[in-house]
């Protein structure tokens, strides 16, 4: 990954992608870019914390942990379609929890008569 290509091409936009990302209530931004076949990543938090190149994508597998691999996959190609035509892709990022398993009343247990 370059941080030259990151310097050149996405580092001037993080205020506007922050700003974007907060008026829309994300987790975060995430924006690729590739040129001469060299890769540069971005990633933005909602408290302005900047992740750059592999510090990017760890940070977004910790963020996806088990759906890393789906997630990406079904993103990638979209992704790669908005760099062909603009030259980079930005895709906002809402994290949704899922509620904890509970048990129902009796599941499990055995009674006696």
């Amino acid at each position: 990954m370059s941080q030259a290509l990151y310097e050149d091409k996405l580092a001037e936009h993080i205020d506007e992608w922050y700003e974007e990302l907060t008026a829309e209530s994300g987790d975060c931004a995430f924006v690729i870019t590739v040129r001469d076949g060299d890769v540069a990543m971005t990633m933005i938090d909602k408290d302005k914390n900047i992740y750059v190149n592999k510090e990017a994508r760890d940070q977004l597998s910790k963020l996806w942990a088990k759906n890393y691999v789906k997630n990406a996959k079904l993103l990638l190609p979209r992704m790669a379609d908005h760099i062909n035509e603009y030259g980079l892709a930005i895709t906002g990022i809402t994290v949704q929890k899922t509620p904890k398993r509970s048990k129902a009343i009796g599941m499990g247990k055995k009674f006696s008569n």
